[in-house]
């Protein structure tokens, strides 16, 4: 587009207000707000229908809607900025057009970093300070672009250079490099977003080989990305190699760790010694893994904290994993009772008693024995089996105490406790303040004071 100074500009634009073709324009203007609104509600209704469908690839274009608008806006009023430039002026539609771009820059900005860097659709306030600074900077480049200063300040940016080693640059290429190689960045990050997520839909997939796809594929566009970004600039990717020489010494000063936990945490997807829902123990450390990252993986306890673990210490250290090959997992609980008691119906009562409670495993029987002969009853253990570790053990434990005490109140078995006598033998005549009865079990006798204690159970 040429470009038209500022006051020349206005002037063009008052010629249209007060010719009679302006109408025109104001009339094409509106039409294509109206069009292009009611064709985004169109393609909404029919992303929000097609995203329901499992088979659908979702690139997110659920918060996709609020580009919709404004882009198909923008191309409805340059298709019509075209046609209609044959026949008349069109300068008020060069005013919209770029207003309208502009809008289109910043919705899809937006859209790119609240899809990258935004977790759970929480937008923080640096996210929020960024989006200001970015919509300030394209409505800047957009006023500008209409008043004509665009082409100088390029100009001033291409003449005026900076030193860099031996050979000099200009700034504008220093902005073209940094523009681009952020644009395609964020496509990159975005496309990798969207790949993971079509391959976590993927059922026929095993979920470490899902993880490693997607950590495979976001590198890969990151590496395309920046490499072709490079490439517009002009820059010789010759350049690369010191580059690669100096991060190869890196490694083998200060990196080893950080290395060492990308390898193990592509070491873990591969050979699928852990997958997410998986309930372990690493060291003092217990949960269910809820993510698999290249670097660390994420422990969440059944206390709701969440373990940021790094991906060495799960591949060089023993790791418990609960359902590795087989989630089947034993849980065991004590009981007492008196000697007195029928042993062979307490089993088989406590057997009952586990078999009722909907999380014990019904393909494995509980199974109820005879520990030994306790100093206050016999001591029991009921052992049973859960299909489902990653809903922890406490809570069936529990169900399953609570069971076993309304049978054995309903069987009026009694569960004994541990009774003390306490018994203190003093020396000859003692007389012991507040006690009157001689026979009280503070007894007096000749001899070395000692404690006694007897137990007996009820």
């Amino acid at each position: 587009m040429k470009q038209i100074p500022l006051l020349d500009f206005l002037s063009d634009i008052g010629d249209d207000m007060r010719a009679p073709g302006v109408m025109w324009q104001i009339g094409a203007i509106l039409a294509c707000i109206a069009l292009g609104w009611a064709l985004a509600r169109i393609l909404r209704a029919w992303f929000a229908r097609r995203a329901q469908s499992p088979a659908a690839v979702n690139f997110g274009v659920e918060s996709f809607a609020r580009v919709l608008s404004p882009l198909i806006i923008f191309l409805l009023l340059t298709i019509t900025r075209y046609f209609l430039a044959k026949w008349q002026h069109v300068h008020l539609l060069k005013l919209v057009v770029p207003l309208v771009g502009s809008l289109v820059v910043v919705r899809f900005g937006f859209f790119l970093l609240r899809r990258v860097f935004s977790r759970h659709g929480h937008v923080g306030a640096a996210m929020l300070a960024f989006e200001k600074i970015f919509a300030s900077l394209v409505w800047l480049t957009v006023a500008l672009y209409i008043t004509g200063l665009w082409p100088d300040l390029l100009d001033f940016l291409d003449d005026t250079t900076l030193p860099l080693g031996r050979n000099k640059i200009s700034i504008a290429t220093i902005l073209q490099a940094l523009v681009s190689v952020a644009v395609l960045l964020m496509l990159a990050l975005w496309a990798g977003a969207a790949l993971e997520e079509r391959l976590m839909r993927v059922e026929g997939m095993h979920s470490s080989l899902r993880v490693v796809f997607a950590r495979m594929g976001r590198a890969l566009l990151i590496l395309v990305s920046v490499l072709l970004s490079l490439s517009l600039v002009g820059i010789d990717l010759t350049v690369l190699s010191v580059f690669g020489g100096a991060l190869g010494v890196g490694l083998g000063f200060g990196l080893q760790k950080i290395a060492s936990n990308y390898v193990s945490g592509f070491i873990i997807l591969l050979d699928r010694s852990l997958t997410i829902g998986d309930m372990i123990t690493v060291e003092k450390y217990s949960g269910r893994v809820t993510h698999i990252n290249t670097r660390y993986t994420v422990l969440q306890g059944l206390d709701g904290v969440e373990s940021i673990l790094p991906n060495e210490m799960l591949v060089s250290g023993p790791v418990q994993n609960f359902s590795l090959s087989n989630k089947m997992l034993r849980v065991a609980t004590q009981v007492s009772v008196a000697y007195d008691s029928d042993l062979d119906l307490v089993l088989q009562l406590l057997v009952e008693a586990a078999t009722g409670i909907h999380r014990v495993s019904s393909s494995e029987p509980p199974v109820a024995t005879l520990q030994r002969f306790g100093p206050d009853g016999l001591e029991l253990e009921l052992g049973f089996w859960i299909e489902d570790p990653e809903n922890g053990r406490g809570g069936v434990s529990s169900d399953v105490n609570r069971a076993i005490w309304r049978t054995l109140q309903a069987h009026q078995i009694s569960v004994p406790y541990p009774q003390r006598e306490l018994r203190i033998i003093g020396a000859a005549g003692a007389r012991w303040p507040g006690v009157t009865d001689p026979e009280a079990p503070l007894q007096a006798s000749v001899g070395q004071s000692h404690l006694s204690v007897q137990s007996k159970a009820p």
